[in-house]
């Protein structure tokens, strides 16, 4: 008999096998990328190209409010500027994969053509809000087969729970949108990858929705500051 009990506030999945304990939990921000960052402090000519590839829906895509798509200050842009005050000397490119509209099911059927195609130094996986359509299970099953394909080729993974939606209640603890943060917080520590967790850098302002409206472009797109808040968390990992 297996028994999962998760503490997410902690990121840790406890497994209970046969009477026997594993507990794994997500990677350690202060180490899990250090290959990489050697790597950013190279100088020419020593330093090689790095690849950052975001993969997921419309708010890395860069949407804000719809149709209008600001590229530049979508959170995948916003870490490559944050990422040159700090590394200098790399050379670093941000390849965004993401589709607005698209949720994780569809993003796993075409992983292989356009995200491994670009030998990703550090992939970032974001799609939970679209994917309350087709629900937890189907959402597990897609995160799942991505991460362990990026794994089996040596890539490093960062997961990220869900930025807002307004419409959401969010005094309501079973809301769909913290199903899904928690099934993320669960894939993270699972296969021991990286994990910015966009929903808690929110939740300062889940109790005011006049609050929260000022960091939105609209119902469920982040403007210029929400982005910041996400790109924050990357950057957790990459000082």
């Amino acid at each position: 008999m297996i028994k999962k009990i998760l503490i997410l506030q902690f990121t840790i999945f406890t497994l209970i096998l046969n009477g026997q304990t594993i507990t794994n939990q997500a990677a350690d921000p202060a180490t899990y990328l250090n290959d990489l960052k050697v790597e950013m402090q190279k100088e020419w000519p020593k330093n090689r190209t790095i690849n950052l590839v975001f993969h997921g829906h419309s708010v890395p895509a860069g949407y804000f409010k719809t149709p209008q798509v600001n590229t530049i200050s979508a959170y995948p842009n916003q870490v490559l500027r944050k990422l040159k005050e700090t590394y200098p000397f790399a050379v670093v490119n941000v390849i965004v994969t993401a589709i607005g509209g698209e949720n994780s099911i569809n993003g796993a059927e075409r992983f292989e053509r356009d995200v491994l195609i670009h030998k990703p130094d550090l992939l970032l996986i974001d799609y939970s809000l679209n994917d309350r359509g087709p629900g937890l299970e189907k959402a597990y099953a897609a995160w799942d087969q991505m991460i362990k394909k990026a794994k089996s080729l040596g890539i490093k993974i960062i997961l990220l729970t869900p930025s807002p939606d307004q419409s959401v209640n969010y005094t309501d603890p079973e809301n769909l949108i913290k199903k899904h943060t928690e099934q993320v917080r669960r894939l993270a520590a699972e296969n021991q990858v990286g994990l910015a967790d966009s929903y808690k850098a929110f939740e300062f302002l889940y109790p005011d929705k006049e609050h929260l409206s000022k960091y939105m472009s609209q119902v469920n797109h982040p403007n210029e500051a929400g982005h910041e808040l996400i790109a924050n968390e990357i950057m957790k990992w990459l000082k």
